[in-house]
């Protein structure tokens, strides 16, 4: 790993900013984008795409890379934004990869990398209950440079919306093991949580919630007030997402394991995102395992083998 490669708990990430033009009348105004690196396999020019009949106008088609079938999402058609004349000649399909489903989406343009800190993104709850299409698919913000904001895409929110992806709740093993005590589960998504959450309870697990990095730490400092040094016994398992604004999930293991009050207690991550480097990192924030949202088989057997683990 070179030496301008992101650190585990640096609580930094890397962002591919892409840029959407909106015609307004004579006037075009560009809106900033942002997705994690982490999810991006590659940038392309856009390529021959075959129509699928019957779909809706946003889904551009499918194509074939590399003898893996993908469908091709046109964002600015998803928004509603009017294309100004012209436009495609610039345009790009990001290639991604998160939930293990891999989808194109195509923008005007294709900036840049960059790297910043989650403590300098906003949850965007300024937007929420404004109307519109976009402002339920942004997770967070950030300023950048000329007093610009950078709006952060949830594009799961995206797939699942378009069907293309579906979480997998139901697959519960026949002989599910149950366990007692405490579970604290970290995560910005409320649907997110609320998936894990009923999880848990469904293993016998009382469960503490948390939205980003702070406030898991903040949690933890609580249940250190009521349980005192016997805080493994009762907190048995830690479920944290990766991206979260503020603090994200490797800073927060990071800080969790650097902790002698709380080291001794395990963390699973469970993510989007679905790269091996990424799990790799998470090992080496101090994870007991690296789970892919949502595989209910999974979930269960990791959680019980890792709670397991720690009770012997």
């Amino acid at each position: 790993m070179d030496e301008n490669s992101l650190k585990v708990g640096s609580n930094e990430m890397e962002l591919v900013d892409f840029r959407i033009q909106k015609q307004e009348d004579d006037s075009v105004y560009e809106g900033i984008y942002g997705i994690n690196v982490s999810k991006v396999r590659e940038i392309i020019r856009v390529p021959s795409l075959t129509e699928l009949p019957g779909t809706p106008e946003f889904i551009e088609g499918i194509f074939d890379l590399r003898n893996v079938v993908i469908p091709v999402v046109n964002l600015a058609k998803w928004m509603g934004i009017t294309e100004p004349e012209g436009i495609g000649k610039s345009s790009r399909v990001i290639i991604t990869e998160f939930n293990n489903v891999l989808i194109g989406f195509i923008v005007h343009e294709a900036k840049r990398i960059r790297r910043i800190n989650w403590n300098d993104i906003e949850p965007a709850t300024f937007m929420s209950g404004t109307g519109s299409l976009e402002s339920n698919k942004i997770t967070g913000v950030t300023k950048i440079e000329d007093e610009n904001v950078l709006l952060i895409l949830d594009l799961e929110s995206v797939v699942q919306d378009l069907g293309l992806y579906e979480p997998d709740v139901d697959n519960i093993p026949e002989e599910l093991e149950t366990f007692s005590g405490l579970a604290l589960i970290l995560d910005d998504s409320s649907t997110a949580r609320k998936i894990v959450k009923e999880a848990l309870m469904k293993m016998g697990f009382h469960v503490v919630e948390a939205m980003d990095g702070e406030e898991g730490l903040h949690k933890l400092d609580d249940l250190y007030e009521s349980y005192g040094e016997d805080i493994a016994e009762h907190l048995k398992i830690i479920i944290s997402d990766v991206e979260m604004p503020k603090m994200d999930g490797f800073h927060f293991a990071t800080n969790v394991k650097d902790d002698g009050r709380f080291n001794n207690i395990p963390i699973v991550f469970n993510s989007s995102i679905s790269d091996h480097f990424s799990e790799g990192r998470g090992i080496e924030a101090g994870g007991e395992a690296y789970l892919v949202k949502f595989e209910a088989s999974s979930f269960y057997n990791e959680v019980a083998r890792v709670v397991r683990a720690h009770m012997k």
